[in-house]
């Protein structure tokens, strides 16, 4: 898939990776692609700092493999800023990764404390999305 198909096809779209490593990013991709993942979430802080894009609804964005190659293109549904602490079982379900709402907050608790650091109130950006093209 050529980077101009995916520019002209998706002029505006935001380009980010899941997780934090190649393993995660490989696993969470997949998720997606089988449609057990259609929802993720991130810190609010990193979007402040400009380190990541507000996600918008309606917009398609496009995911990509740990090597900066695209992998699949997103539509957002719905987005939403909730505290840690008010995350629901049925977001964390949408998730994907955990079956439960202890195993996504375990799960998630680690990898903010990977990236920046976690706090029980601190606010995240938690987006719902639909896939729309697998490359």
């Amino acid at each position: 898939m050529s980077s101009q198909y995916i520019e002209d096809k998706y002029p505006h779209s935001e380009k980010f990776k899941f997780g934090d490593n190649d393993k995660l990013c490989t696993e969470l991709i997949e998720l997606v692609r089988i449609g057990n993942k259609t929802a993720t979430c991130g810190a609010l802080r990193d979007i402040e700092s400009g380190n990541e894009a507000m996600p918008t609804i309606g917009r398609v964005d496009i995911v990509l493999n740990w090597d900066g190659t695209p992998a699949l293109a997103i539509r957002t549904k719905s987005v939403e800023i909730i505290r840690f602490c008010d995350v629901t079982e049925e977001f964390a379900l949408l998730e994907g990764e955990n079956e439960s709402l202890s195993g996504w907050q375990e799960d998630h608790k680690n990898y903010f404390e990977r990236n920046g650091g976690f706090e029980l109130q601190m606010e995240l950006v938690c987006e719902c999305f639909e896939l729309v093209e697998i490359f």
